[in-house]
């Protein structure tokens, strides 16, 4: 089923980009990355999911307990509700779907008010829809105060971090189990010794993707000092070459609507009066749409809300830093922890300030890769969500329950500690037993 849905995809591709572009008002750049993506994670669980359902023989903890035979069996739930959002309405509705149907469970995907139409579409290709009547007799069980023994639920939602927090405290009424990606502010650290325009390049990409309406996108940028003129004179000159508009031709296209302009404006406004610079855009164009050009901002810092609430946005505001521990300090201090990344021509150094970096996922010399490796988890940490999509076989497991079947290889030795022995017999068995678990303590405590 998977594999013929992903083809209909393949073959459907250009209808859905054009759809998506006249309801979101996307650039064909930006639409021509959603079918994609999805037909890459259904591809690589086409392959896997068997071996990763299939039930795990476990090893025994200790040599003595290797007479009993420990099996993990994987049994998926009967629903999983998904909350997608607007922004990618394609690939944010179908990506997780594709790991619950893999895993053998029910999907009900809610897409955005703001973007009905491609959902509509998606349907054609295998999909049932929920009438209103039978979404809301659906919403009136979900939220019933006494749960089903007989109908497990999961909930995975993407969105903004207030939207997960709404989220999670109904799921938590009925003990509904949560998978949560929400907002980032993805920091992006440039080292003195990284390739400038590489750096550049990835950060006018990473923040002006979508319009920056994207989680992972590059919302702030640290500079080391020795390179902080030629990183912000490379990323102007890239960015002096965009082209705004919808459909072909551009290279990003508006944003959602009114409301999403307006925070983008906000923050700009905001930059403005505290002392940033605007070196390019950061005034809204005449004419119809909400568009709004791509805006490059210097000389910020943490009292702008540019660099500390989620923009959303065509903005990327440049912060020049004097030390890599400086760099550090400031990615983290964020109630975000999405992704980010780090740029350095020693990849050795680069991997060690990622790991100190408070967050799901950090890309080295690239950004937003890690929403490609499948094999790796996506998720983020503190206000940015809970849980993870993909992850190699956690991808499909995280939408079963997990049943451990326990069973004697041999019927010797069974019922060694039971009520019917007498008392010497149990000391004898648990001076035994607590004799052999403690050689590996004994031995590591030396």
């Amino acid at each position: 089923m998977l594999a013929r849905y992903a083809v209909w995809m393949g073959e459907h591709r250009d209808e859905i980009e054009a759809l998506l572009v006249k309801e979101t008002g996307k650039s064909a750049t930006d639409a021509a990355q959603e079918v994609p993506l999805l037909i890459m994670i259904a591809s690589y669980y086409i392959k896997t999911m068997e071996k990763a359902l299939a039930p795990e023989p476990r090893p025994a903890s200790l040599l003595f307990l290797a007479i009993k035979k420990v099996e993990v069996h994987y049994r998926p739930r009967a629903v999983v509700g998904i909350i997608a959002p607007w922004n990618y309405p394609v690939a944010n509705a179908l990506m997780d779907a594709i790991g619950a149907l893999a895993a053998g469970c029910a999907v009900l995907l809610k897409p955005s008010e703001r973007t009905p139409l491609t959902a509509e579409l998606l349907l054609r290709g295998g999909w049932i829809p929920v009438r209103p009547r039978c979404w809301r007799w659906l919403r009136a069980r979900v939220r019933c105060r006494r749960p089903s023994s007989t109908t497990p639920i999961s909930s995975s939602s993407t969105g903004s971090s207030a939207t997960g927090a709404k989220v999670m405290e109904r799921a938590a009424r009925r003990l509904t189990p949560v998978s949560l990606e929400l907002g980032g502010k993805d920091p992006m650290i440039v080292l003195e010794d990284a390739d400038v325009d590489l750096a550049a390049h990835a950060a006018v990409w990473g923040a002006f993707f979508n319009a920056g309406q994207t989680c992972v996108s590059v919302e702030r940028v640290y500079v080391l000092e020795p390179l902080y003129d030629q990183f912000v004179a490379a990323v102007v000159r890239d960015v002096n070459k965009l082209k705004v508009g919808a459909g072909d031709g551009y290279d990003f296209g508006s944003l959602i609507d009114e409301s999403q302009v307006a925070v983008t404006e906000r923050h700009v406004a905001d930059a403005r009066a505290k002392g940033a610079k605007v070196l390019t855009g950061g005034q809204r164009p005449k004419g119809p749409g909400s568009f709004y050009p791509p805006t490059v901002l210097v000389d910020v810092n943490h009292s702008m809300a540019c660099m500390t609430e989620e923009t959303f946005g065509p903005t990327l505001p440049i912060m020049k830093v004097s030390s890599v521990d400086e760099a550090i300090r400031l990615a983290n201090d964020s109630p975000y922890g999405l992704s980010g990344s780090v740029f350095s021509n020693d990849i050795e150094r680069a991997k060690a300030v990622a790991v100190q970096l408070d967050c799901g996922a950090v890309n080295v010399n690239d950004v937003i890769s890690n929403l490609m490796c499948t094999t790796a988890p996506m998720g983020g940490w503190k206000t940015s969500g809970m849980g993870a999509r993909f992850g190699g076989a956690e991808g499909l497991r995280k939408y079963c329950r997990q049943e451990a079947v326990v069973a004697p290889r041999t019927n010797v030795g069974a019922g060694g500690n039971y009520y019917n022995n007498s008392p010497k017999a149990l000391r004898r068995m648990n001076k035994l037993m607590t004799k052999l678990a403690l050689i590996t303590p004994r031995r590591a405590a030396k």
